[in-house]
């Protein structure tokens, strides 16, 4: 994280004030004076304030990213982008995504350190529900929403889908929620009765919705409520 962001946290100045404070000489990164909020800030490192630590944050962390195309929900690949691009936050590379999207998938992520957390959201058993965003190359075909109730049979599975809401908002655009996590599942659902996706973008978790006011590529930690929600699971 840059030290002057984390200046501004830690003192709750904005960054005008906390670049007066560090020309001043007033802050000390491991016992040596630091002028620069640009400086890369470590999470072994030691940020003093007048001769004052500065506690760098501790304990789980939660964070919502609008993930925007073209980068994967990992925390580490050798070909392409992951969404840890836009975590500007102290040890980002211990945070994981709590359910993944495809790399052409945008829309709500979650991130965390907390592993019990995440689990409750990908098992399972806890059927965490879904909410996807739907643009289709035809038509909704009407009795489309009937058949998502019922669960349709995909390529290669065994057993049908569990029960899904579909809404058809326009000729080509559906609001989907599913209640699991088969593999390009809503890409295999339309599939399976003869449509074909175009785009799909996430815009809910359970009871976390993407916030309206962040573009892709910007994310925020999540309140408290958004948080504890999960635990109801």
């Amino acid at each position: 994280m840059r030290l002057d962001k984390f200046l501004s946290q830690q003192l709750g100045i904005s960054r005008n004030d906390v670049g007066r404070e560090l020309r001043a000489g007033r802050i000390t990164v491991d016992d040596e004076i630091v002028k620069t909020g640009a400086y890369k800030l470590t999470p072994e490192q030691q940020v003093m304030f007048d001769g004052s630590l500065l506690e760098q944050q501790q304990g789980p962390r939660y964070f919502m990213l609008n993930k925007p195309q073209g980068y994967v929900c990992s925390t580490d690949d050798p070909i392409n982008p992951t969404v840890l691009y836009f975590i500007d936050e102290p040890a980002a590379h211990k945070l994981h995504t709590a359910g993944r999207l495809d790399m052409d998938t945008t829309g709500l992520v979650l991130l965390t350190d907390d592993g019990q957390w995440s689990h409750r959201i990908t098992s399972p058993k806890h059927h965490c529900k879904k909410t996807y965003l739907v643009t289709l190359e035809c038509p909704v075909a009407a009795e489309t929403a009937d058949k998502f109730l019922a669960g349709v049979q995909l390529n290669g599975e065994k057993t049908v889908t569990k029960p899904a809401q579909l809404e058809i908002l326009e000729p080509q655009i559906a609001r989907l929620t599913i209640s699991e996590g088969r593999y390009h599942q809503v890409k295999r659902m339309f599939a399976a009765v003869g449509n074909r996706v175009t785009a799909l973008h996430r815009e809910r978790i359970g009871e976390i919705i993407l916030a309206p006011e962040l573009e892709p590529g910007e994310y925020r930690s999540l309140t408290e409520q958004e948080i504890a929600s999960v635990t109801f699971l």
